[in-house]
């Protein structure tokens, strides 16, 4: 079939990405579903910083690649083998899937699966295929969910059922920043009731994990940003507390509101700046959670006598070590309880020809979550 798509065929162009457009927007041809394959109608797809990362160039991508890696659609036709879902379906779109079958997923940490991270770095479907052209030339798929497109062709792994009275644009959501902010808190961190955290970059995935902390019962939770204009939001969704990034005094102002320093700090920026205050507020003993990406081949400083002698932990998280298949009807039954209201950090609805002028806002802080209508 013949839809409409974003197409990248260049990372590293420079902002602002209104005028560099390097998102394209083009007719692409999609294969109909092989064997053990479903075709899904996307009806809304989150715009997120990781899409930005991506398109900066921070991480390489198999090139040209029809981009978006978070969705909500209905499932319109299952190729031969597909069981589990069928036409009609309710879908969420998220890449924390895995084999089933490597060590990993057998642990139950399929975001670590080699499988898949094999596939994700060839721009191809789990099963090693391309469903995606534009005329002669073969098109990639991104983290084999490709949802800024009509429709997508991706494996079953790839999607869990909705309720269909959960809206699409906010289902969306779920399939990265509220797997990733809200897991890296209930999977990675294990909050307990009682416990401090610290959420330093109060974006999509930040919000999540204080509505999270929230739900774990956490004593004090501290949000930190550079951006005061969220912190009235921040203390609406949870937050006992929030502190400017850029106050000079953080380190102490964070010590004195937790008597020594937080249990948990997690850091979403993968901002250097970010990391060395998330290791200054954290407590003797404690955790600091890593969500943030930064880019590939960074490296970080820390003081490492420090670390032996307080006894501290630095954890990364990725996906919010998710078991998708299960952990995403649970975040969606705290949607509906109204315990996890992620609609709140709905910050517009956009069409294909404001793409690129969207990567600008989100890049200027401006914005929490855009969420693309592909259809309109």
């Amino acid at each position: 079939m013949r839809m409409t798509a974003a197409v990248m065929y260049e990372q590293g162009l420079p902002a602002p990405y209104a005028l560099s457009q390097p998102l394209k927007i083009e007719e692409v041809e999609l294969e109909g579903p092989g064997e053990g394959e479903v075709l899904v109608e996307v009806r809304s797809a989150g715009l997120c910083h990781s899409d930005l990362s991506q398109v900066a160039g921070l991480r390489k991508r198999t090139l040209p690649v029809v981009m978006g890696h978070e969705g909500a659609g209905i499932v319109r036709e299952v190729g031969r083998g597909v069981t589990g879902f069928k036409p009609g379906d309710h879908v969420v779109m998220t890449v924390g899937s895995g084999c089933g079958e490597c060590v990993y997923c057998v642990n139950s940490r399929p975001v670590l699966c080699e499988l898949v991270s094999a596939s994700r770095t060839k721009g191809v479907l789990m099963n090693g295929a391309r469903r995606l052209t534009r005329g002669a030339m073969g098109l990639y798929h991104h983290s084999g969910v490709s949802s800024f497109a009509q429709y997508a062709v991706t494996v079953p792994g790839t999607l869990v059922k909705a309720d269909p009275a959960i809206p699409f644009d906010v289902a969306a959501m779920f399939g990265c920043a509220v797997v990733t902010g809200a897991g890296c808190v209930f999977n990675a961190a294990k909050v307990r009731a009682g416990q401090s955290v610290a959420v330093i970059g109060l974006g999509g995935v930040g919000f999540n994990a204080v509505m999270a902390a929230k739900i774990t019962g956490a004593s004090v939770i501290v949000g930190i940003d550079i951006n005061p204009g969220k912190f009235a939001l921040a203390r609406d969704l949870g937050c006992t507390h929030t502190v400017s990034a850029l106050d000079a005094d953080i380190v102490d102002v964070v010590r004195d509101l937790t008597l020594g320093g937080v249990d948990f700090a997690l850091e979403m920026s993968g901002s250097k700046a970010a990391m060395t205050t998330a290791n200054a507020v954290t407590r003797k003993g404690g955790e600091i959670v890593c969500v943030g990406l930064g880019a590939t081949g960074d490296l970080y400083h820390y003081p490492h006598s420090a670390l032996v002698a307080e006894e501290k932990v630095f954890r990364g998280s990725l996906m919010g070590s998710c078991v998708p298949q299960r952990d995403l009807p649970l975040y969606m039954r705290y949607y509906q309880e109204g315990r996890l209201p992620v609609e709140r950090l709905m910050s517009g609805i956009f069409r294909f020809d404001e793409l690129n002028l969207n990567l600008d806002r989100l890049e200027h802080g401006e914005v929490l979550r855009q969420v693309l209508r592909p259809h309109g």
